[in-house]
C-alpha cells in the first residue's frame, strides 16, 4: 500500500504541474498557425470498422470537419456481417476505383477500393476479416502520406485535436514518432452533424464511474509517463504514428492488446537502434467514444484489456530489468507487470484474507479499519484530484451539476466499482492462463442524437 501510495502520489504531482504548465503556454500558442505552417505534415487517418453500422456515419463526418490542412480518411472494412460497407457507400456516394496499394505489411486479401464522390479524400477499403491490426496494417498499406492516425470506428474527434495532438511531432524535428490524445466518454453529450455541440454525463453510475476512471488514467498516469519518455500506450482509439517507424518495426501485430504492443515494440526498437526518439502523450486533443453501459460488456472489455496487457509484456519479456533498454526496461516495464498487472491479483487475495480472518478472528479489528478507511481516502482522493485537475485545465465538463456528480460518484469507487473491476482483471488473467484469444463481441448502441 505504501508503495502504490508513493508511485500513484508522485504521478499525480507531476502530471498536476505538467498539464498547468501546458495549459499556460497553450493560452499563448494559438494552434491556428499550424494551419498555415509549411511544416506541418500531411496525417492518414486510419478507422478500422467491424460491424460499426449504428455509428460510423457520426464519425466520418467528425472527421470531414476537423481544423487540419492535408488529410485522408480511410476506412477499412474488415468483413464487416452487417450494411456497415452498403451505409458507408450510399452515404458518401462512394465509386470503385482501381488504386496501387504498396504491400509492405503482410495482410488479408484487399477485395476492392471506393472513392467518395463527394469528399475526396475519403477512401473505403473493403478486406476479407483479420482482425483490427490486420485491418490497420491493410490502411498503412493504402496510406499516401508519412504519419498515420489510428481511430476507432465508432469516435467523435474534436476538430481542433489533429493540429493539438500533431503539434509535438510537427516542432520536434521527426524526434517524436508517436503522439497519443486523450479519450472521453461521449454517453451523454449531444452530437449533431459528428460534433459534440453539448458535453454532458451518463445518468448511469457504471458510465459515471468510467468517466472518472478515464479522467484518471489520461489526465495522471499517462502524463507522468510521458514526461519522461517511459509511455508504453498510445490509446488504438487516438494515436499518431510514424509510418516509416511503425513499418520498420512489422506493424501491428494480431494480439489482443495491439496498440500497446505495438508502442512497446517502437520502443525496442528505438534502444536498439541506439537513436533519440520519444513516444509522447498531449492531454488536451480529446477524442470520444461510446463507453459499455451494461455490466456484461463492461467486464468483457476489463478482461480483454488485461489480457492485452499481458500479452505484450510478455512478447517483450526481454526487457524487463534489461539496462540495455534503459528506463523503459528498468522502470515502464516493472511497473506495469507489477502494479498495474500482478496488482489486482494481491488486492483480490487481500480481500479473500481479510474476509477469511474475519471468520475465524485472528485480526485486529481496529487495525484492519484504519487499513479499509486509508484505502477508501486515498483511493478517493486519487479520482477526486483527476476530476479537479479536469476542471482545473481542460474544463471540458462546465456544469456545475456534473462535477457535482463526478465528485460523489468517485467517492464511491472503493466500496463498489474496484473490487468489481479487481475481479473481473483476474478472470482475465484466468482467461490468459487456459489460452484464451480473441476480443469478444461488443454492441455498439451509438451516441449520435442525429
Amino acid at each position: 500500500m505504501v508503495l502504490i501510495i508513493l508511485v500513484y502520489g508522485a504521478m499525480l504531482l507531476l502530471s498536476l504541474f505538467q498539464i498547468r504548465k501546458s495549459y499556460q503556454l497553450d493560452d499563448y500558442e494559438p494552434y491556428e498557425d499550424l494551419l498555415h505552417s509549411e511544416e506541418t505534415k500531411p496525417v492518414s487517418i486510419l478507422v478500422p470498422a467491424y460491424n460499426e453500422s449504428v455509428g460510423i456515419n457520426s464519425s466520418i463526418r467528425s472527421l470531414l470537419s476537423i481544423e487540419y490542412p492535408e488529410y485522408e480518411i480511410i476506412i477499412i472494412n474488415d468483413g464487416s456481417k452487417d450494411d456497415t460497407l452498403e451505409k458507408l457507400i450510399e452515404k458518401f456516394k462512394c465509386q470503385k476505383i482501381n488504386r496501387v496499394i504498396r504491400k509492405q505489411i503482410v495482410t488479408k486479401q484487399v477485395k476492392a477500393v471506393y472513392r467518395s464522390t463527394i469528399y475526396t479524400n475519403l477512401v473505403v477499403i473493403d478486406k476479407e476479416n483479420g482482425g483490427k491490426a490486420d485491418a490497420l496494417n491493410a490502411g498503412i498499406n493504402c496510406s499516401s502520406y508519412p504519419y498515420f492516425c489510428s481511430l476507432d470506428g465508432d469516435s467523435i474527434i474534436e476538430r481542433s485535436a489533429f493540429l493539438k495532438v500533431l503539434k509535438p511531432i510537427i516542432e520536434s524535428d521527426d524526434e517524436v514518432i508517436a503522439s497519443g490524445g486523450s479519450i472521453r466518454i461521449a454517453n451523454g453529450c449531444k452530437i449533431e452533424n459528428g460534433e459534440i455541440v453539448e458535453t454532458g454525463l451518463s445518468k448511469k453510475p457504471l458510465v459515471i464511474m468510467q468517466v472518472v476512471e478515464y479522467l484518471r488514467a489520461f489526465l495522471t498516469g499517462r502524463v507522468g509517463l510521458s514526461h519522461n519518455n517511459l509511455l508504453l500506450i498510445v490509446s488504438g482509439a487516438f494515436g499518431v504514428f510514424s509510418k516509416k517507424w511503425v513499418v520498420e518495426a512489422g506493424g501491428y501485430a494480431h494480439t489482443v492488446g495491439e496498440d500497446m504492443e505495438l508502442v512497446v515494440r517502437l520502443h525496442r526498437l528505438i534502444k536498439e537502434k541506439k537513436v533519440n526518439k520519444k513516444i509522447v502523450y498531449v492531454p488536451d486533443p480529446v477524442c470520444w467514444t461510446e463507453a459499455p453501459e451494461s455490466i456484461k460488456f463492461l467486464r468483457r472489455q476489463r478482461k480483454r484489456w488485461h489480457r492485452g496487457l499481458f500479452d505484450s509484456l510478455w512478447k517483450h519479456r526481454k526487457l524487463m530489468f534489461n539496462p540495455k533498454y534503459g528506463s523503459i526496461g528498468l522502470v515502464s516495464m516493472p511497473y506495469f507487470f507489477f502494479i498495474e498487472f500482478l496488482g489486482p491479483l494481491i488486492e483480490l487475495i487481500g480481500y479473500i484474507l481479510l474476509g477469511v480472518s474475519v471468520i475465524t478472528g485472528s485480526i485486529y479489528i481496529e487495525y484492519a479499519i484504519i487499513f479499509f478507511l486509508l484505502s477508501l481516502i486515498y483511493g478517493s482522493i486519487y479520482s477526486m484530484a483527476s476530476v479537479l485537475l479536469e476542471e482545473w485545465s481542460m474544463e471540458r465538463y462546465t456544469k456545475v451539476r456534473h462535477f457535482v456528480a463526478l465528485f460523489f460518484v468517485s467517492l464511491t469507487e472503493t466500496l463498489w466499482y474496484r473490487p468489481m473491476t479487481v475481479l473481473w482483471r483476474v478472470e482475465g488473467m484466468v482467461e490468459m492462463l487456459f489460452g484464451k484469444k480473441g476480443w469478444g463481441e461488443m454492441v455498439r448502441k451509438g451516441v449520435s442524437n442525429d
